[in-house]
């Protein structure tokens, strides 16, 4: 599984108090973030200062590319929902198109959801971001016992010292994801644990154990109730069947040729277990952007979004990743600045599936897009997005003349 990112802000306030008794923990209000009363999904709905003809035509070129099969995007500007679209098809023989309501996968883009859920819930007294994981029992277990010191917020900002991806293979091959982590105290760290950052999956979803021995709830149970719900993100479920039992999805594919639908990834749904359309995904960027304060108020995004860590390149050392500045890693959200601006969000990967939101949180701007194939070109198309809300000169991100062969940027 591949697995990029992006998120940053700067202040944080942390929650010290005694842990709260699950009848004392209230669900969010609810708050759902308004829509435009026409989704501006035609021309004559477009609006803001990005020229989205021209952003339009450079999509349509893209969409040519053979890498490419269906793609959904939103942008969003100054926080308002500016432009929706679908292209192409959910999927490559018998695939109907892509509509702003076709829902497809978050990937790893899931860990922005159990990042901010953490957050939350300790915010509301269920733990503190500072208590060690050895505190709730988890499956896990790290070289030297280090479970037992590793806090939650560490855990959320990928510092376990873990070697990268520990162990997908051993998920993808079938095995238990509790048993995996249990195996995970004898490999070989990669550093001391809290010192320094490892992208995980597998590890990464002890949060799921966190939450629900902290709130003998499901983690399913509280992401639905505090976050889905009260944003009005009703397209937004988690697991293999809210895929398959969506009215209308997109399959995975590869180069043109269908892929079987695989589940393992959703059995660690922390780190990868979302589906979503587009349009409930621009809805969780305008919460990130805090559009919803009484679900997520600015302290509690700021928490989030603070970099705890620097990173590599997200964008590997692509022309995109070398134009990154100052990668880092908060509660489930990368950050870089680009520009002169900074930049926040996640993206995702897995077979068949990519994803990615982007967003600029002191313009309240952004773009996410889903796609149902594992090409690189939307990844790109995200710089282009930004310079034309920028008014910066035309770089030719997409570079569509040197045929791109949809490879994965590494995360």
């Amino acid at each position: 599984m591949l697995a990029a990112g992006l998120g940053a802000l700067g202040w944080a306030a942390r929650h010290h108090g005694r842990p709260a008794k699950t009848s004392e923990i209230a669900a969010a209000p609810a708050t759902s973030i308004t829509l435009p009363p026409v989704l501006p999904l035609a021309p004559k709905d477009w609006r803001g200062q990005i020229d989205y003809r021209a952003l339009d035509a450079r999509i349509q070129a893209m969409m040519a590319d053979r890498s490419m099969e269906g793609l959904a995007i939103a942008v969003v500007e100054n926080g308002r929902l500016s432009f929706v679209r679908g292209y192409g098809l959910t999927s490559p023989r018998d695939g109907e198109k892509i509509e702003a309501g076709t829902v497809f996968r978050w990937a790893s883009l899931s860990k922005t959801v159990a990042g901010t859920l953490g957050a939350r819930l300790a915010r509301d007294g269920a733990f503190s971001l500072d208590d060690p994981l050895g505190k709730f029992g988890t499956s896990l277990r790290l070289p030297g016992d280090a479970q037992n010191s590793l806090t939650v917020a560490q855990l959320l900002s990928q510092r376990t010292g873990l070697p990268r991806n520990a162990y997908d293979g051993w998920l993808e091959g079938g095995r238990d994801p509790k048993m995996i982590r249990q195996s995970l105290a004898t490999v070989p760290p990669q550093c001391p644990p809290a010192t320094c950052h490892t992208y995980q999956n597998v590890a990464y979803d002890t949060i799921r154990e966190v939450v629900e021995t902290a709130t003998h709830r499901s983690y399913v149970d509280q992401v639905r109730q505090r976050l889905f719900l009260p944003l009005g993100m009703a397209s937004a479920t988690i697991g293999v069947d809210g895929l398959r039992d969506a009215k209308h999805w997109a399959r995975p594919s590869r180069g043109g040729r269908a892929l079987p639908l695989v589940d393992a990834y959703y059995r660690i749904p922390a780190a990868a277990g979302v589906n979503s359309n587009i349009v409930d995904l621009a809805r969780w960027m305008q919460a990130q952007m805090g559009q919803a304060p009484a679900v997520l108020p600015a302290p509690l995004l700021a928490d989030i979004q603070r970099p705890r860590v620097n990173t590599g390149r997200p964008y590997g050392n692509s022309p995109l990743g070398r134009s990154l500045e100052r990668p880092g890693y908060g509660l489930g959200m990368r950050s870089f600045g680009y520009k002169g601006h900074r930049l926040v969000g996640h993206s995702g990967a897995v077979d068949g599936y990519r994803s990615t939101m982007m967003f600029d949180p002191a313009t309240k701007t952004g773009v996410v897009m889903l796609w149902n194939s594992e090409a690189s070109l939307p990844f790109k198309l995200q710089a282009e997005v930004f310079d034309l809300y920028y008014h910066l000169p035309f770089t030719d991100w997409l570079q569509l003349k040197d045929g791109d062969r949809g490879a994965a940027l590494a995360p």
